[in-house]
Order: structure tokens, then C-alpha cells, then sequence
């Protein structure tokens, strides 16, 4: 029913409540039970079949009862001897127009593990049945995303010059890395299916890093949780990286998370110093506790001497220049920084 409702809301452009449908169901089947009346229930068909008539509004339902009452009155015989396959006919004409073709072909064109899903449903609620059909597609769409969840992406993260941030390395291959510092990124809350996947992509990355790593960052943003099996893998994961003198931190981590890490006592093994508002601290922190010598390339950018004669001419004649509202500041921030630049560290190019 609730299927039915958001296909025809969606082609009318109307919203529906589906729980307030089911309630209505709820409170009919109620007082049909106070009455001794009917058990009521919902038609994946009646709705098509109205359409397919003319109807435009729920008037047409009571309407439609009254006609069969009447019949029921008048002429109860009128209707014996249809065939059953002609109101087959009618149901199926009505509902042929429910079948989507073209979003079959989206789904093929842009994710064709959902179109096999649509097509899963399909074939059951055709040769099976609709109940049965539409079982087999919730659970298969939850055995989709378990599948997802439990390998999902993964990223090392580098510095690209040119862009805010700290991206994924597949995606920005000259973006730089800081030596000895591994910036990763997992996809996907931490839950007993992927737990291990975890920790064993966090060594193979280990084992990757030239030169040897000294810290682990982990950019924590996509972590929504984190239950009582990956808190157990994350503390045998500190132990494993202490013994190797590997520091393992983390950036961006969500308050809920931490909470649930508090609880775990991890938030302790780990030390609330290593938790890190955003990757810029935690790259900042690494430099200044490892002495690494690092530039990053705004502040590479903020060091460089302002131009002279002609050029600083040219610089002052086009910043007083009017724009269209996204004009730097005097201060040498963009309108989106949203707050003071960090001071620039002096130190040497490696």
C-alpha cells in the first residue's frame, strides 16, 4: 500500500503520509471488529483500476460502494456469470501502466546492482507473489547494503595544492603526503561485519608507507558509530600499534561517537589529546610533536613576497575593482575560511 501511495504521489506531485495511511487501516479494521463488519484491507489494484476509469479523488471509492450496494439490492444476479478472467483483464490493463521501463533503463545506465534488485522484485512478485515478491526484495536490498557496509571505500588522504582540504589520493594522485604520517579515511560506521576489514586495511596501509609511519590519523567524519565488537578490534588495534611505536589519532570525530568511545574506555587508551577538531589540526599537531619538517602550500603561499612595480600596480588596480560579492578581504582570507588564518610556520623544506 505504501508503495502504491508514494507512486502515485510522486506522479500527481502531492506527499503522502504513509503512517498515517496505516493508521487509518488500523483504526478501520478496529471499528470494523467493535461492529462485527468486514476485516478491512488495502488493494495494490483497486487504486489502477479507478485511475484507469477516470477517478481523480476519493469520492470515487464511496461512490463505488454505493453502486455495489445498489447492485447488491436490485440486481444481485446482474454480474454472476462474468468470467473471473475478464476482471483479470481489467486488473492487469490497469496495472500496465504502473510498470516504469525507463527507470529499469536508468538503473542499468547508473547502478546496475539495483537495477538486478528491481528485477529480483520483479520476477517474484510475478511468479511467486506479491507478498512473497516484496519480502524477497527487502531482504535482498538489506543483504545489498550489509554487503556495502561491510567493504565499503577506503582512502589514503594527501595535501593537493590548489584546493582545501585533504583528499583522496586515487582521486588527486599529485596531491602530497606528509612523511610518516598516514591520513586515512573509512567509508562506513564500524559494526562487527567490518570490524577486521578495518583494522587489516589500517595495517596494509601501515606496511605501504615509505617512509615508516609514526602516526595513523583517522579522518573520522563518515564513522557514525562505533559497536561493542570494532571497540574490542580498536583496542587490540592500539596495542598492536603501540608495540610497533605507531600513534593512532583521530580528526573529526562526531560528539555521539566519542561518547560511545567514553563508555568503551577507549576514549582514554586512545587520550583525549589525539582527538582532533579537523585534519589540519591533526597534521599540525603531528609536525609539531615529530619536529617533520613541513610547508603546507598556503602558508608556502602567504610567505611569498607581494609583487612590486608594474605587476603590484596591476594587483591593486584589479582589487579595487568592483565584483560580484566574492572579493577577498583585506586580510587575505576568502569569504568562505569562516575564521583567522593559522600563523605561518618557518621551517625548512625537506
Amino acid at each position: 500500500m505504501t508503495v502504491l501511495s508514494r507512486t502515485y504521489a510522486e506522479r500527481g506531485g502531492y506527499r503522502v503520509d504513509q503512517n498515517q495511511e496505516l493508521v487509518a487501516l488500523g483504526v478501520a479494521n478496529i471499528a470494523s471488529g467493535l461492529f462485527g463488519g468486514f476485516a478491512v484491507s488495502s488493494s495494490a489494484s483497486r487504486t489502477p483500476v479507478a485511475e484507469a476509469a477516470g477517478a481523480r479523488t476519493q469520492l470515487a471509492a464511496v461512490i463505488g460502494a454505493l453502486v455495489i450496494a445498489l447492485l447488491l439490492v436490485v440486481a444481485p444476479g446482474l454480474l454472476a456469470d462474468l468470467p473471473i478472467a475478464t476482471l483479470g483483464a481489467v486488473v492487469i490493463a490497469a496495472a500496465l501502466k504502473l510498470v516504469d521501463v525507463g527507470s529499469f533503463v536508468r538503473l542499468w545506465r547508473t547502478r546496475r546492482s539495483e537495477f538486478l534488485l528491481g528485477l529480483a522484485s520483479f520476477v517474484g512478485v510475478a511468479f511467486v507473489g506479491v507478498i512473497q515478491g516484496i519480502f524477497l526484495a527487502v531482504g535482498l536490498s538489506l543483504l545489498a547494503f550489509v554487503r556495502r557496509a561491510w567493504s565499503p571505500h577506503d582512502a589514503v588522504l594527501g595535501r593537493a595544492d590548489g584546493v582545501k582540504g585533504y583528499h583522496d589520493l586515487d582521486y588527486y594522485p599529485r596531491a602530497k603526503q606528509i612523511p610518516g604520517l598516514v591520513l586515512y579515511r573509512f567509508d562506513a560506521p564500524l559494526f562487527f561485519a567490518n570490524a577486521d576489514v578495518f583494522r587489516d586495511r589500517i595495517r596494509g596501509r601501515i606496511a605501504e608507507a615509505d617512509p615508516r609511519a609514526r602516526w595513523v590519523v583517522i579522518a573520522a567524519e563518515p564513522i557514525t558509530d562505533v559497536d561493542t565488537t570494532a571497540a574490542h578490534v580498536l583496542e587490540e588495534l592500539l596495542d598492536e600499534l603501540a608495540g610497533t611505536g605507531v600513534t593512532l589519532a583521530f580528526a573529526g570525530m562526531k560528539d555521539p561517537v566519542k561518547d560511545r568511545l567514553r563508555a568503551y574506555g577507549l576514549l582514554e587508551r586512545v587520550g583525549d589529546a589525539h582527538f582532533y577538531p579537523t585534519m589540519g589540526t591533526a597534521v599540525d599537531a603531528y609536525v609539531e610533536a615529530t619536529g617533520q619538517p613541513w610547508v603546507d602550500w598556503e602558508e608556502q603561499a602567504a610567505e611569498e613576497p607581494p609583487p612590486s612595480g608594474p605587476a603590484a600596480r596591476e594587483v591593486v588596480a584589479a582589487d579595487e575593482t568592483p565584483g560580484d560579492g566574492g572579493a577577498t578581504p583585506a586580510d587575505g582570507r576568502s569569504a568562505g575560511d569562516g575564521g583567522p588564518k593559522a600563523p605561518s610556520r618557518a621551517r625548512p623544506t625537506p
